[in-house]
């Protein structure tokens, strides 16, 4: 049996199965033998040596590094195995490693100074895979206009206040795109959408209290709950399609893992600075909600 008999299987696919160390393809020929019910060869077992870490996953783990520290990071990402494959493979490709995050809205139509501060901190992460990587980091924003809606914003408000965020981001050089567009994708439609799954009683608990606070929708805060957990089941795939190769970032904490993409690793990390978890969007807490004909905000800049 050879190396790339064993790869072309792997559930990672071929480009990904290229960042698989030594020790992963002996693991997965003792797995493939044990699935027959056979033992691994004894003169195989007494040849096995541990494995001489590759030029590219030394790479990829110093790259992994510069960005996963306690600085930016409330929790250890989801899958490290699967970024340092994507890592690997930005390296190879000498391209940008993609990253990609949801930026929701709240009660503000106009941009505040946490918008601002987040922003520069993700900026921050950007500017560290760089000092470990050529080609950068590509951050792409995904504004959440289908999440605002559904939480009773106003359409003039939801565009106004994405509209100002696009423009700083862009300044620091972020892409940005809206989750509307991307639910829009023909190979979605082709899945079709399931829109009537059972929300788990823990994730609705948590979902229903937030609603509580940010939810102006029509029904009650646990009628929206459902019906957020049900757009996030469409929305997570569309996000794994639009970026396959990226890397999720997310504000949240793990116990929301079940929003988030299936396939792609999640870097669970900090808002604003170290220690501070809350979406700027939120900020200030007490801001008063925009209505459909007049603007109430009372924190905002760059006006």
């Amino acid at each position: 049996m050879h190396e790339h008999d064993l790869l072309a299987g792997h559930p990672a696919g071929e480009e990904l199965s290229r960042a698989l160390t030594l020790a992963d393809v002996q693991a997965y020929c003792v797995q493939s033998w044990a699935d027959i019910g056979l033992a691994a060869p004894e003169a195989w077992r007494a040849r096995r040596s541990p494995a001489v870490p590759s030029r590219d996953d030394v790479a990829a783990e110093k790259m992994l590094q510069s960005f996963n520290t306690w600085a930016f990071t409330r929790e250890q990402p989801s899958d490290p195995r699967l970024m340092r494959a994507l890592i690997s493979r930005a390296i190879r490709r000498s391209e940008q490693l993609s990253f990609a995050l949801y930026w929701g809205k709240g009660p503000r139509c106009t941009l505040a100074q946490a918008d601002v501060q987040c922003l520069d901190f993700l900026a921050r992460l950007s500017d560290r895979v760089g000092k470990a990587h050529a080609p950068g980091a590509a951050l792409n924003l995904i504004f959440t206009d289908t999440h605002a809606r559904l939480n009773g914003y106003a359409q003039g408000g939801i565009r106004r206040y994405f509209s100002k965020v696009d423009i700083v981001a862009r300044q620091r050089g972020f892409r940005t795109c809206w989750l509307s567009d991307l639910v829009r994708a023909p190979e979605l439609a082709a899945e079709g959408k399931q829109r009537d799954e059972m929300v788990p009683q823990p994730i609705l608990s948590m979902l229903t209290a937030s609603a509580m606070k940010w939810y102006r929708g029509s029904g009650s805060a646990e009628e929206g709950a459902v019906i957020y957990y049900r757009m996030n089941m469409v929305e997570r795939r569309a996000v794994e399609l639009a970026f396959s190769s990226s890397i999720f970032i997310t504000f949240n904490g793990s116990e929301l893992s079940s929003l988030f993409p299936e396939r792609l690793p999640v870097f669970y990390m900090y808002s604003l600075r170290r220690g501070t978890c809350v979406k700027p969007w939120f900020l200030p807490a007490q801001a008063i909600p925009c209505a459909a004909s007049s603007c109430a905000c009372r924190y905002s800049q760059n006006d």
